[in-house]
Order: structure tokens, then sequence, then C-alpha cells
């Protein structure tokens, strides 16, 4: 007897099979503004990106917007109450780096600048697509790359280097982690 799949269980297509067809992005619609979305933490590669994005964006008149991803942490999430703390001090954190990034702007001559500030709860990679795939106006994700030549960072190396590198739905730009904000901000 052949067991059936649950209604909602979703299927991966055969590698032989076509993919299912994208969304058209509305980038440039009427009433529409391309972003570029940045993905911001901690990290000194996160600076570059921001650097280039925002001097891009000033100069292209496109929008943009700041991605910060709570990741899910193993530790103490069975205890009553921890989860909710947990939540609310990523969400903290994020403001944070939000102000963080406000001042680096500043400093950087763009203090005209508003991006879009975004927070999401999950793993990151996966935040990241799922918000490119729900936001059409997002038309290019930058990142920036780690000083270290061999290992350009987690985020370069498992979306474009990665599995997703040939099917993600925007172009990826990659910022050099060797670069000054000085050049970047001329690259831009």
């Amino acid at each position: 007897m052949a067991t059936k799949k649950p209604a909602h269980a979703k299927t991966k297509n055969p590698p032989d099979e076509a993919p299912e067809p994208r969304l058209k992005r509305t980038i440039f619609a009427e009433g529409h503004k391309r972003k570029l979305l940045v993905v911001v933490d901690e990290t000194a590669e996160c600076e570059s990106a921001v650097a280039f994005a925002a001097s891009h964006v000033v100069r292209t008149h496109d929008q943009l917007a700041l991605l910060y991803v709570i990741e899910p942490g193993a530790e103490f999430q069975y205890l009553l109450g921890v989860e909710e703390f947990t939540r609310e001090e990523g969400h903290n954190k994020a403001r944070a780096v939000f102000r963080l990034f406000g001042h680096k702007l500043k400093n950087m001559g763009l203090e005209n600048l508003e991006p879009e500030e975004i927070v999401r709860e999950g793993i990151k990679a996966e935040e990241i697509i799922k918000l490119i795939e729900e936001d059409q106006d997002i038309g290019v994700l930058v990142l920036g790359a780690s000083k270290d030549p061999s290992r350009p960072g987690p985020l370069v190396s498992t979306l474009a280097g990665g599995r997703h590198a040939g099917t993600f739905p925007v172009p990826i730009i990659v910022v050099p982690g060797h670069l000054s904000i000085e050049e970047i901000l001329a690259l831009a």
C-alpha cells in the first residue's frame, strides 16, 4: 500500500525537470524603486557592503534596505520564557546594529540616506532568500568579502559560491575585503 503525502508537503523538482518560474521583478514598474539589500551584523566585511550599497543608491536614486537576521540559538530554548527573552535580546541587538550603521553612514557623508530596516528570525541564508522572493523591489544583494582571501566569509561562500549561486533570484555584488572605505565609495 502506497503512503500518501500530506497536501501541504512541498515536492522538489527532479533534476531533469525545469524549475518553477520566478515572479517577474517589479523594480522599474511605476510606483516601485529598486532596492539594494545588505545583510548587517557585527562583522567587519559588513561595513564594506553597506558603504558600497549606500554610495551606489545615492548616485542612482535607488533604495537601501538593511536586513538583520536573528538566528535561533539551540541553548536554553527548552526553558520556559527563555525563548521570548532571547527573541527580545535579538531585536535589541538589531536596533543597536541599525544605529551603529546610521552613525557610520553619517561619518561617510551619507547622513541624508534613510535605509529601510528589516528584522527577520531564522537561518540567515534562508531568510535572505525568502525576503528577496517576497519583496519584488529588491534587485541586488550586496555582500562584503572577508579580508582573508582563503575564507571569503560565510554568506559569500553560501550564497555566491555555494549551491545557490546558479539559481539565486537577483545579482550578487561582492565587495572585496581589502578595499578601504574611501576606495569603496569611489567605486560605487
